[in-house]
């Protein structure tokens, strides 16, 4: 079972930040417990208010761990983190067209409507769970660089 698996199991009970950063972060030296409290602000695009996509979040928590930065390490290590990044952002959205989860999904999770058309939809599973494979495959690209 490969980590996009791990990360849309861990969907079933976490939201779409907290799956990508939990599959990842005991390679990185950091507990289950302590990546899903990390990542659990950034899910439904940053506390639900839909900006930038949970899934694309929780990864770049993972570049951040992967990088080894500590205190007193100089901007090369910080510049290499921001360039995985932007490489990834760029990939992701050459996809799917934005990083935005309002856009993603087509629907304002913030109101009753846009809640409802969420679930009636199944855009947890069609859609959420897709963006988390695809930001678990983009961040074994730059992982493995």
């Amino acid at each position: 079972m490969g980590k996009a698996d791990d990360a849309k199991k861990l969907y079933e009970s976490y939201n779409c930040a907290q799956s990508v950063a939990a599959a990842y972060a005991g390679d990185y030296g950091l507990d289950t417990d302590r990546a899903l409290q990390v990542a659990v602000g950034f899910g439904g695009g940053m506390g639900r208010v839909q900006d930038v996509c949970g899934a694309i979040s929780g990864a770049i928590v993972i570049l951040g761990l992967s990088s080894g930065f500590k205190k007193g390490d100089g901007r090369d290590k910080i510049n290499s983190v921001y360039s995985k990044v932007h490489r990834l952002i760029d990939e992701f959205t050459t996809r799917e067209g934005t990083i935005k989860c309002r856009e993603l999904l087509g629907c304002d999770l913030t109101s009753e409507e846009g809640h409802k058309y969420f679930v009636d939809h199944k855009l947890r599973e069609k859609k959420c769970g897709e963006y988390i494979r695809l930001c678990c495959e983009l961040l074994d690209k730059y992982l493995a660089e």
